[in-house]
Formats: C-alpha cells, structure tokens, sequence
C-alpha cells in the first residue's frame, strides 16, 4: 500500500511538472530581474579606483557611471521576449531537470505523506486532524527537497541560462550534463547549494498545498457544498495552490538567486548564504524584491496544483485494485 503512494504521486507530479514548466521558467527569470543592482564584493574592488581617479572630472565620471537598471518586465512581456530572442523551445529549458526533479522530490514527498496521512487518521472517525496534516507535510516536504536538490539546482542554472550574455552562458545540454558539470567544476557540493532554502520552501509548500488540499476537499464534502468529484477537486486545490504561493514566494526567490550565483575562482561569491541574499536583495530593491515573480508564481502553482491533484484523483481511481 505505501508503496502505491509514490507511484500515483510521481505520476501526478510528472504530468503536473511539465505541463506548466515555462510558467516555471518565467518565474525563475522573473525572480532574477533586477539582480545585478546587487554588487559583487570583487566587482566593487575592481571599480573602487576607476571611482577614485574620476573624481575629479564630472565628464569622465560620467562615462564610467554603472548603467541604469532595466525596466522590469511583467509575465507576459518576459514570456514574449524569450519567445522573440530565444525560440519557443527556450520556454522549455530545462525540462528534463524538471523530470528527475519531479522523479525524486515530488514522488517522496507525495509517498511520504500518504503513509504519515495512513498511520495519523484517526481510526474512529476517519479524519486526520489540520496540525497532524501540516506537520505529515512539514516531515515529507523536507526529506523529498533533500533527495531532489542536485535536480532544482540544474533546473534553475538551465532556466536561467538564456538570459546571461552569450560568452557567460553554460549551456548545459541536458540535466545530467548539467551535474556532470557542476560536479567537476565546483565540486559535488556545489549540487546541494541553496539546500536548506530548498528544504525550508519544500517544507512550507508542501505542508501548505497538500494541507490545505485535504482540509479543504474534507470541509466541502462534509458540508455537502459539491460530491467527491472534479468540481470538488480543482476547488480544493486552487485554494492549495494560492496558499502555496504566499507562503514560499519569498523563500523560492532567495533560492533561486542563491543556486543561480555564479561563484568565481579566488573571488569572494555574491551571497555567503541564505540571509546575506535575503539582506542584500531587500537593502538593494526593497522588501517587495522577495515577491518578485508572484503573479507567475501563483499563476504556475495554481494550475500546477490543479492538475496536480486532479491527475492524482484520476490514477487513485485507475490503480485502486492493484
């Protein structure tokens, strides 16, 4: 029986995964706009002295100004510009990470809850209280984020990648090239980076959406508002999805800067951790920086989540007798 759980769950999570992956990936680029505002230690001991000799002379000082930060951009205008500028297939970048991500995070957390979801329901009444649902999340969303972290740092570094100028590019070809090469290059460390950030949204995620989810489908059910069928199921989980998204928005920014940084040789890298990144991002764009990419956020978990758990519904119902 616990082992039936993973499979549905990984199967949902696939389908769920790849279908919204470039809402996923205008996200992620949306999450790195206005990054480069935040200075690289090496980069300002490198200015330091062209600023120091221009002083003097108001039209050379000019000259060696940083430019003006690009305007920001909505959903819609990033999805078209990486449409014009990189092709439709671009939309899809990374992908395959999304896969193995979806392969070994999603299908552990979504297995680990249904087994805490068997072994904490109360055996009398049939239901599982909201704290024993939030912290069967809590448990599964933190090991799943642990095994899948070598496949979110891949998707992130492949999602990103188009928007780097053409010499500062990876070009990764696929998501084990993509570890092949961080592993030889940064070392195998370098495919946990951000890992605690990604436990900690893992955590808050999927405590929220499935949570929320089974809380939600439990209150119409009992209510007799719908029956236990697809109205009842995408309603439940678009709640989910919105819950989701408010509540790790800002941790999911802070990730994805963090795994995206690029961390050069003898130099000392852009963020030392997950609360340098926090402190420099909001001293630097303020404290609405940590909901950058909300509005694909919640448009990619929303429908994410849907298909998510519909998808899961319907693979409960054709696996039922194995």
């Amino acid at each position: 029986m616990g082992a039936k759980g993973f499979v549905e769950g990984g199967i949902a999570s696939i389908i769920a995964g790849c279908s919204t992956h470039p809402l996923d990936l205008i996200k992620v680029r949306m999450q790195l706009q206005g990054e480069s505002n935040v200075p690289n230690p090496a980069t300002i001991q490198t200015l330091r002295p062209a600023y120091a000799f221009n002083a003097s002379s108001a039209t050379a000082g000019a000259i060696h100004a940083p430019p003006p930060p690009p305007p920001r951009m909505g959903p819609v205008t990033v999805g078209v510009k990486i449409f014009q500028t990189e092709g439709v297939a671009a939309l899809f970048s990374g992908v395959s990470a999304t896969v193995l991500r979806q392969t070994l995070y999603s299908t552990t957390r979504m297995g680990l809850y249904d087994i805490l979801k068997q072994k904490w329901t109360d055996p009398n009444s049939g239901k599982m209280p909201l704290v024993r649902k939030i912290a069967a999340g809590l448990i599964a969303g933190g090991i799943g984020a642990a095994v899948g972290n070598p496949a979110d740092v891949a998707m992130v570094r492949m999602q990103a990648d188009g928007r780097l100028p053409v010499a500062q590019r990876r070009n990764y070809k696929s998501v084990v090239d993509a570890i092949q090469q961080m592993t030889k290059q940064e070392g195998i460390t370098s495919l946990w980076r951000g890992s605690s950030l990604t436990v900690n949204r893992a955590m808050i995620v999927t405590a929220s959406q499935l949570a929320t989810y089974d809380q939600v489908k439990e209150m119409i059910l009992g209510n007799g508002i719908m029956k236990d069928g697809l109205g009842t199921h995408v309603t439940a989980s678009f709640v989910a999805g919105f819950v989701a998204s408010v509540a790790s928005n800002p941790v999911d920014v802070i990730k994805t800067r963090v795994m995206n940084m690029k961390v050069e040789a003898g130099a000392e890298p852009p963020y030392s951790g997950a609360m340098d990144c926090a402190l420099k991002t909001v001293k630097a764009e303020g404290p609405m920086a940590l909901y950058k990419g909300f509005i694909p956020t919640i448009s990619r978990q929303g429908p994410f989540t849907v298909v998510l758990f519909v998808t899961l519904e319907q693979v409960r119902k054709l696996l039922k007798d194995f």
